[in-house]
């Protein structure tokens, strides 16, 4: 029960029409598998790293103000450290391991949105409550978290970013490009090529016409 409320955050994200990075590993990564190209894999690298910056930015905002007196009753801030330390003692192999099947939950997330309409509200809950049930790694949510261990001194800033967050954040990609998304252009990738082979064939009278 207690991990639905790990999807109270997806819900006010997602149906708030707000960035989160994880949702853009396959809305960005698909227009790229359509036309490869340079300039649009460095439009990609620029949002992940926009997205991503602002996303860690708020997080450790949101985990720096619950740590403050007076904000959160003893009893609360005490489960909330222990769930934080939880999240935290992995090695960095089992943190990129658990952070693939959130990658993937999340791009699966986003592809059935569209189809969802007006059953958005159950598919966000039940994909996120998953994420929390399974004990998968999520490199924004898991910020706050991080974000309280180290305000507490618990953990240096190397072995948080470099032995917990990187590969959490490896993981996440991993999941929701190389696995999700590839799986996904597998399946469209002839109605896309047949789309724009229409289009060019639609253009071509008229280039005719004009010679």
């Amino acid at each position: 029960i207690e991990n639905f409320g790990y999807s109270l955050g997806f819900l006010l994200v997602i149906l708030g029409r707000m960035q989160l990075f994880t949702e853009n590993t396959i809305t960005t990564v698909l227009p790229f598998l359509a036309k490869p190209s340079l300039t649009c894999l460095a439009k990609v690298l620029k949002l992940w790293s926009v997205v991503l910056a602002a996303n860690v930015a708020g997080a450790f905002a949101a985990g720096w103000f619950l740590t403050l007196d007076g904000v959160l009753t003893g009893e609360i801030r005490d489960a909330m450290m222990a769930v934080s330390r939880h999240a935290l003692d992995l090695g960095p192999a089992q943190a990129f391991l658990r952070g693939i099947p959130a990658g993937v939950l999340i791009a699966a997330l986003v592809w059935l949105l569209p189809q969802a309409q007006s059953n958005a509200f159950s598919v966000i809950v039940i994909i996120t409550w998953l994420i929390a049930m399974g004990e998968f790694t999520h490199v924004i949510a898991g910020s706050v978290e991080l974000a309280l261990v180290l305000l507490a001194g618990e953990i240096g800033a190397g072995p948080g970013f470099l032995g917990w967050w990187l590969p959490v954040l490896a993981g996440n990609i991993l999941g929701g490009t190389l696995v999700f998304t590839a799986l996904t252009w597998a399946q469209v990738r002839s109605e896309v090529r047949a789309t724009q082979d229409a289009a060019a064939r639609a253009r071509a009278p008229s280039t005719l016409i004009h010679n």
